[in-house]
């Protein structure tokens, strides 16, 4: 296989993972996490029941659940893509191993990307079989948005012509650095608010329930491990919890407006990153105007998926732009 066609199958990659990153939103959203009790089939199938007979035998499997076709189906497309992607990145780790005599071919990052598909099987698995525990649902999430940084990172690499960072590029490495850091935990923190259902535990914006300050329980709302057996669908923390860790979540995103505020300032000035500054600047203004809608919308199943997509294109231009300033390895600096 030619560099080209390497990097090509890996933009698919790229592609993929992001359409996984947003089914999984849309399952976690639409109450589907535990459509299917079972892992990796569903009731046994390996599609989901459909006829009345194979419905009334899953019946019997969780009597205290009554199977939801709608929300099998979901979560089952959901497991194809993901499988699919799975078989992309054996390939693609299987191809670079053949390539890793080629100049500029990566290896290790594409074994690294195989080992956290491994990984990240395993967390699905355990997002069903623990009862969607916060804690697992969260690490899974992670690992998505992981997975499509690395991808993202990987397409870069093998393409063919490779950035030359001028000097006062080569210089923003700390404001990226600091931005890229200060996004991974709003994003950590927005998944915290998804797997405890704490998103409307605040209906109204700029106030929360109409006040500055509500009363909140930081200690049990971040309380991250929990006895296992424990069904978490739908929440089980009380007002106090999901309102601390929906306030956590708001004064994370000042935090975002302030580092990206001072980092957009830095591009703008900067020689030859006027349009990535432009196209940054434009994905967070739609993620801070999705974010607010939730609250006054009551959180629509669009924008709130939406809400998710754009996390991992704020994700991946963070990614591009610390590629696109750093020089290649080799090159003198």
């Amino acid at each position: 296989m030619s560099r080209t066609a390497y990097n090509r199958l890996t933009l698919f990659a790229c592609i993929l993972t992001f359409v996984v990153i947003v089914l999984g939103a849309w399952v976690r959203l639409t109450d589907a996490g535990l459509g299917c009790p079972d892992w990796p089939g569903c009731y046994g199938h390996l599609t989901w029941p459909s006829s009345p007979e194979t419905i009334a035998v899953a019946d019997q499997v969780r009597a205290d659940r009554a199977v939801d076709v709608g929300a099998a189906i979901r979560e089952m497309v959901h497991r194809y893509a993901a499988g699919i992607l799975g078989l992309i990145v054996l390939a693609l780790a299987i191809l670079a191993w053949k390539r890793r005599r080629e100049p500029g071919q990566p290896v290790k990052l594409p074994l690294l990307l195989l080992a956290l598909i491994i990984f990240q099987s395993a967390l699905g698995a355990w997002t069903v079989t623990l009862l969607l525990k916060p804690a697992i649902v969260l690490a899974h999430l992670a690992g998505g948005m992981l997975t499509f940084s690395l991808l993202v990172l990987l397409y870069l690499r093998t393409r063919e012509k490779q950035p030359r960072p001028n000097l006062p590029q080569r210089k923003l490495g700390l404001a990226l650095n600091l931005a890229l850091l200060v996004l991974i935990v709003q994003i950590l923190l927005g998944g915290w608010v998804s797997t405890n259902y704490a998103a409307l535990a605040c209906p109204d914006f700029p106030q929360c329930t109409g006040q500055w300050w509500p009363e909140t329980d930081f200690r049990e709302g971040f309380t991250l491990w929990r006895g296992v057996g424990v069904d978490f669908e739908g929440g089980i923390l009380d007002q106090e919890a999901r309102v601390a860790i929906h306030m956590a979540h708001r004064i994370g995103a000042l935090g975002v407006i302030a580092v990206f505020g001072w980092l957009l300032l830095k591009l703008f000035r900067t020689p030859g990153l006027a349009a990535p500054a432009a196209v940054l600047a434009t994905l967070l203004t739609v993620q801070i105007s999705f974010g607010i809608l939730n609250v006054v919308l009551s959180l629509p199943l669009s924008i709130a998926v939406a809400h998710n997509g754009m996390a991992a294109l704020l994700l991946g231009s963070m990614v591009y732009l610390l590629h696109r300033t750093r020089l290649p390895a080799g090159q003198p600096t």
